[in-house]
């Protein structure tokens, strides 16, 4: 163990996702027609009949590295987010996601700005200042009372914003859906704009990364974990409808979330969180006959 004293191991393991993403996004080209012939035969009906196949060229490795990440899921992830699920109560699980959300504010209000929505960075900035100090640090969401849910942006919506395409379906290794827009945002662009990750890369606080990144994780997917068995029990094709989701949701965040109606998919680094489309937390809300 000796050899990580000193390193920040979470920041070399996501230069090698922009590698992975920017050898990807150079390499397509020539890939494709690799994957041609295995892409003319339809895997399932669902897949055949979706538009959205002619974007990934990259199907049969994609479809690889999703069976990898459903063995985590299946494995590890899910486990311990019904754990916590079932062990957590609901009101300290809505606190440690308001805290989380909070943290993430400096991202959304630079993004706001990059993509000249003026009044969005207001409110951003409006909410983070009074649930940081009125809320204690953000565990309570004293604007959501006031002015309705929060929205967050990211570098990926930004340049969507202005145009630029998200570029080929690619699934990441542990974060699942992406694409070479969305990953080079997430991984590159963000992280400068994100003052509680840059104060512990700087004063090498990896303990507080480790478990910043942790519990944002086990959060996230146990807000979705009964979603997901669910999308997976009644899909023809899990891989499909997760890809048609992701393409579907980002489209929305991108045009501010105008009115489309979508299940949530989970983000281990995909940014996605139910709340967004209003969706509760998992074990929230329901009665007491589980509907």
């Amino acid at each position: 163990m000796q050899m990580f004293k000193g390193v920040n191991v979470n920041r070399y393991f996501k230069t090698f996702v922009i590698g992975l993403v920017l050898a990807t996004w150079v390499l397509v080209p020539v890939a494709t027609p690799v994957f041609a012939a295995s892409l003319a035969t339809p895997i399932s009906i669902a897949a055949a009949n979706d538009e959205d196949d002619v974007n990934d060229p990259l199907e049969t490795m994609n479809r690889a590295i999703f069976g990898f990440n459903e063995v985590i899921h299946e494995n590890v992830f899910s486990p311990v987010a019904e754990a916590y699920n079932d062990n957590v109560p609901v009101p300290v699980r809505l606190g440690i996601g308001n805290f989380l959300d909070n943290l993430s504010s400096p991202v959304t209000f630079v993004n706001n700005l990059l993509q000249f929505n003026i009044q969005g960075a207001l409110e951003t900035f409006v909410r983070a200042l009074i649930n940081t100090t009125v809320g204690m640090g953000g565990i309570v969401d004293v604007m959501t009372e006031v002015d309705g849910k929060a929205h967050e942006e990211d570098f990926g919506q930004t340049l969507g914003v202005w145009g630029f395409g998200e570029g080929f379906y690619l699934v990441l290794p542990v974060f699942g859906p992406s694409n070479p827009r969305d990953a080079v945002g997430k991984f590159l662009v963000d992280p400068y704009f994100d003052l509680v990750g840059m104060w512990i890369d700087n004063a090498g606080q990896d303990e507080i990364d480790y478990t910043l990144t942790i519990g944002d994780g086990v959060d996230e997917f146990a807000g979705v974990v009964d979603e997901l068995k669910q999308i997976k029990k009644t899909s023809v094709d899990y891989y499909a409808a997760i890809r048609s989701l992701y393409r579907q949701k980002r489209k929305s965040e991108i045009s501010n979330g105008d009115d489309i109606e979508l299940p949530p998919i989970p983000n281990l680094g995909y940014d996605i969180n139910p709340e967004e489309f209003d969706q509760s937390i998992a074990g929230a809300g329901r009665r007491d006959d589980g509907s």
